[in-house]
């Protein structure tokens, strides 16, 4: 047996009981040739009568003359060090994103693999690709129609059509196989349509430009420095207001609500620190919303908050996509995006918790490896 595996099973002895009992009872995995040369080695141990037996068998009386004569390769064991002194863990990026520290307030794990380990997260996904390449596409869709006017509907959808097929070619190789390439290209042809049917819409009811695409959002905060990239930039033709567009292909909140309450429990920092960035350069942003465009069967419907004074009453009943967030919870969000900066680089970090929430495993690339990851309860039949 290698040296390496056999100290890694004598490590594992001391929890386990008897080494040898633990493999003939299969507690211990080992291949079926070294199990059976382990176990005829234990047999034949046990069947030797005393100790000079086993002296003679693994010849140590000879080891032990040569240990006693002078040996020129000899040397002595090196006293053992004392172990480091343990301390913090900081933050080892120049600069933080939104996407960082939504990592962070979703599981302190999660960051703590990813931004301070650098781990080698998953391949990634059909799904993730389809994000992509609808993102690409819809970016270059709007370079060509800043402003959607609905007289020219046809051309739209045309023009959207195919840059979408555009789009998702530029990413082939990134799909697993042509069967996903072409599915997922469908779902995205669909929901295009549907996308295409807001726009006008919206157009219709107060027409606007759209004035930024995937443009940088820098800002710094209290020395702190931020980085991100805002999906689309519209700003309003008659009021000049600014709008904050965030595409969403993966799930997210079904309500302007639940969205809002997301915001002010600090479990998404996104679209706050989007609106920090661009008031810093002097826009009037007064929407903040999230694009919906993962189910080709639903209407675009985007969620919706409208930046006010003073944030309006809770609805009582029904979940309308759209609301209103306060001022207010946009600066105590700019305020906890700082608070974890510095709790980030302060180097006084020991300990990185798992989430309570099993949702937040679903996904992650590192949940194999995480030992205290919770358990989901709708699991329990599934095994």
């Amino acid at each position: 047996m290698p040296h390496d595996v056999a100290a890694a099973y004598a490590t594992v002895a001391a929890r386990v009981g008897p080494l040898l009992d633990a493999i003939a009872h299969e507690r211990l995995a080992l291949p079926a040739p070294a199990r059976d040369a382990v176990l005829l080695f234990a047999r034949r141990v046990g069947s030797l009568g005393d100790e000079s037996e086993i002296a003679t068998l693994f010849e140590l009386d000879t080891l032990a003359d040569i240990a006693d004569e002078e040996d020129p390769r000899a040397f002595d064991l090196a006293a053992p060090a004392s172990p480091d002194t343990r301390s913090g863990v900081r933050a080892r990026q120049s600069h933080f994103s939104a996407s960082a520290l939504n990592a962070y307030a979703e599981c302190a794990r999660k960051w703590f693999y990813r931004y301070v380990c650098s781990a080698v997260e998953d391949a990634g996904s059909s799904a993730s690709t389809y994000g992509t390449a609808f993102h690409a596409a819809l970016e270059d869709f709007h370079a060509e129609f800043p402003q959607p006017d609905p007289t020219h509907e046809t051309q739209m959808r045309t023009r959207l059509s195919g840059y979408v097929n555009w789009s998702f070619e530029r990413f082939r190789a990134d799909f697993g196989t042509a069967v996903e390439l072409e599915l997922q290209k469908r779902r995205a042809q669909r929901t295009a349509v549907r996308y295409i049917d807001w726009l006008l819409a919206e157009a219709r009811r107060a027409p606007f430009t759209v004035i930024g695409r995937e443009i940088a959002a820098d800002l710094d905060l209290d020395g702190f420095a931020f980085i991100g990239y805002i999906d689309r930039l519209d700003r309003d033709d008659r009021t000049g207001a600014v709008s904050i567009y965030d595409y969403k292909t993966g799930s997210i909140a079904t309500s302007a609500a639940e969205y809002r309450d997301k915001v002010r429990e600090f479990r998404d920092f996104q679209l706050p620190f989007y609106y920090w960035a661009r008031t810093a350069l002097g826009d009037r942003v007064t929407r903040l919303a999230l694009i919906p465009l993962k189910d080709a069967l639903l209407d675009v419907q985007p969620v919706s908050l409208e930046v006010v004074p003073v944030a309006a009453p809770e609805r009582l009943r029904g979940e309308p996509t759209t609301g209103t967030i306060a001022v207010a919870d946009l600066e105590r969000a700019r305020a906890r995006m700082i608070e974890i900066c510095r709790d980030l680089t302060s180097g006084a970090l020991q300990q990185f918790p798992a989430t309570s929430d099993p949702s937040a495993c679903t996904y992650c690339a590192y949940a194999n490896a995480c030992i205290d990851r919770p358990h989901d309860d709708r699991e329990r039949f599934g095994r």
